[in-house]
């Protein structure tokens, strides 16, 4: 189920969303929920599910004995065996998955013909497709009789499988709405968790305060005792100026009241054999989340004897709880303050989707949230093969790359683990660039995790030694996570906008995005050149060949083309089997040795040959009328001479509509 889980909850927030945008409109409110879809990453994590699937799927065929008869399994998207109700031969899992990888090519059912104990038999897959993307998810073996397979046992077995898919949808969209039930309990009950956090500080008031809770029940105690000895152990989360507040010790025998009252968490009491018949108590000072101390308490027997333990275990009790309740204020001020921090943070953080602003923003934020005097954020980038520094208050480090695993900020990004050093002199076996060009002595650091990967780590450093507090070592952590959601937000709208900007199958620009770069080139740009390419009688090619063939014939002019241009120059598909590029700042005669190029190369290293034709216009701030439209219209024209010249050729637009050929 944890395989299950790790795909429906992956994006299910985004994908969420634009399920229930795009079925507003919908009379059925649950359309979105059909609408669902796994998609190629979810593949590998679909094991269990597709089992599960397979086994309900099954045992619904008690309807069908014929079918109940034949063999059944389900292998996985890449044609690997995963499950099936019988315990078969390892010859019998090799045929299916020997079909299935058959099947993997062509997308369509495939068999393989085998005779086992005289009799023959086919073992056959049949593709399992997506409901959208029409990918292949899983595939259904089956075996049955040869003679059965051939006079109508493959179709109904094919009709089966629609079936199973159907069986396969209903377990994903029950994970699905399960995810989201339980993602919404949750944030139920964190909303709970802080509405009560918000009653608990209503209730409190400003003059609550922990050491004014202790001394009071010290004083009130010693008031009602003026004879006995009181002191008070604390555990080592608190301190205190008071003169009767002590750490509680950590080495205490088991016959110590005080260990016996803190352990147990009840009264505890000694009385001495000696002539002087001393009597030792241990009160615990505990709550409802544990005992917080000991009152110790030392008496002479005269005086015991006027000692009601029931009074003292009351006030003991009542004292737990009051200094429960301060500590509860206290803390929960410093949450509020958290909370507060964060919110700030995060709406500074969502002010913009470019990751440069976010980690300007956060830089900034960190360095006034927590008084550093440095602060350093690294983030990995492959291109250079290191961790550069994006943003730093210390000039020399400034957009420097540091090697993977050097230093502090290497250590944090290797190990993912965060780190507090309170004097960076006493170790000195570790080594920062950071400390050392700015002289500090106390450091805290995180790693950067994005989308549950880590690309980064965020420093902040201090010259006094021991400045952080683990408070401070905790929150940075925390304000990490809303950067790294920050981050994550941004690289994937730049990645929508991408993907928005791109053509599926060929990987080059959409037509509407070559529109607008020409646009704007032609605002700051002298001049520049548009290649429009034809596949030559390209119908003939998917007819001949298929549409696959025809797709990957498509690819490859593609690869052609861009592999031919400069790096600066766009290249877009037009429609169809039509491509174009763009060239700033090139005259026409130029743009013909590029298109020549791409001409040449299209016909030697396309499989199966094709040739493709080129028409090329160019504009120039000199021209009356310099528009998008009025150069693709001519780049266009070229191209229809060019057909219409014999193809396989490059034709060149000029102003008196003479054309410039160059035959292949």
């Amino acid at each position: 189920m944890s395989e299950q889980k790790a795909y429906v909850h992956k994006d299910s927030r985004m994908l969420l969303q634009d399920n229930i945008h795009a079925s507003r409109d919908s009379e059925d409110p649950t359309a979105w929920l059909r609408e669902t879809e796994i998609v190629t990453h979810d593949f590998p994590y679909l094991a269990n599910l597709i089992a599960d699937s397979f086994n309900e799927w099954f045992s619904g065929l008690d309807v069908l004995p014929f079918s109940k008869s034949w063999e059944w399994c389900v292998l996985n998207f890449e044609g690997k065996y995963i499950n099936n109700i019988w315990d078969e031969q390892e010859l019998w899992r090799q045929q299916w998955e020997q079909a299935a990888a058959s099947s993997l090519i062509s997308e369509t059912i495939s068999a393989v013909q085998l005779t086992v104990e005289g009799k023959d038999l086919s073992f056959f897959t049949i593709p399992l497709f997506t409901r959208v993307d029409n990918e292949i998810f899983a595939f259904l073996g089956c075996s049955m009789p040869t003679q059965q397979y051939e006079v109508g046992g493959r179709d109904t077995a094919e009709a089966m499988s629609l079936h199973y898919r159907t069986c396969f949808y209903h377990e994903f969209e029950h994970i699905f709405v399960a995810d989201l039930a339980s993602t919404h309990i949750h944030a139920e009950r964190e909303s709970n968790r802080r509405s009560l956090l918000y009653q608990i500080v209503q209730r409190m008031h400003d003059n609550i305060d922990v050491d004014a809770v202790l001394s009071e029940v010290i004083d009130s105690i010693s008031a009602m005792y003026p004879g006995a000895r009181l002191e008070l152990f604390m555990s080592q989360d608190h301190r205190s100026t008071h003169p009767q507040v002590k750490p509680l010790p950590f080495h205490m025998t088991s016959d110590d009241v005080c260990a016996r009252a803190f352990k147990d968490g009840r009264v505890a009491m000694h009385t001495s054999d000696d002539d002087d018949r001393n009597v030792e108590i241990g009160l615990p000072l505990g709550g409802k989340q544990g005992v917080y101390g000991v009152f110790h308490m030392m008496m002479d027997n005269p005086i015991f004897s006027d000692v009601d333990l029931r009074f003292l275990s009351m006030v003991a009790d009542t004292a737990g709880t009051a200094f429960e309740n301060a500590k509860l204020y206290e803390r929960s001020n410093q949450l509020i303050r958290e909370l507060r921090m964060s919110n700030e943070l995060t709406q500074r953080l969502n002010q913009s989707l470019r990751l440069g602003d976010i980690f300007q923003f956060a830089f900034e934020e960190l360095l006034g949230m927590f008084g550093a005097d440095y602060c350093c954020i690294l983030h990995m980038n492959e291109e250079k093969g290191g961790l550069e520094v994006i943003a730093c208050n210390h000039p020399s480090l400034q957009n420097e790359v540091l090697e993977v695993g050097a230093g502090l900020g290497g250590k944090v990004y290797s190990t993912g683990e965060s780190l507090i050093m309170s004097d960076y002199i006493d170790n000195p076996k570790t080594t920062s660039r950071l400390m050392n060009a700015t002289g500090s002595q106390s450091l805290i650091a995180t790693p950067l995790s994005v989308g549950g990967e880590i690309r980064g780590a965020i420093m902040l450093a201090h010259r006094d030694a021991h400045y952080f507090s683990y408070d401070n070592y905790r929150l940075l952590q925390a304000m990490a996570g809303h950067i790294g959601l920050a981050v994550g937000n941004a690289r994937l709208h730049a990645e929508v906008r991408r993907l928005a900007n791109r053509d599926s199958l060929t990987g080059l620009y959409a037509r509407h995005y070559l529109d607008e770069e020409i646009k704007e080139r032609q605002s700051t740009d002298f001049c520049g050149s548009l290649i429009v390419v034809d596949i030559d009688q390209f119908k003939i090619v998917n007819d001949t060949y298929g549409h696959q063939k025809g797709d990957k014939i498509l690819k490859e002019v593609s690869e052609i083309v861009k592999s031919s241009i400069r790096q600066g120059d766009i290249a877009a598909r037009w429609g169809g089997e039509e491509l174009s590029v763009y060239l700033p700042l090139m005259g026409v005669q130029q743009a013909g040795y590029v298109a020549e190029r791409i001409r040449k190369r299209v016909m030697e290293e396309t499989e199966p040959n094709v040739t493709v034709s080129c028409g090329i216009a160019e504009w120039s701030w000199m021209d009356d009328r310099v528009s998008v439209e009025s150069l693709f219209y001519r780049a266009d024209m070229a191209l229809y001479k060019a057909k219409n010249n014999g193809r396989n050729q490059v034709v060149f637009d000029t102003k008196d509509n003479d054309s410039n050929i160059k035959n292949s």
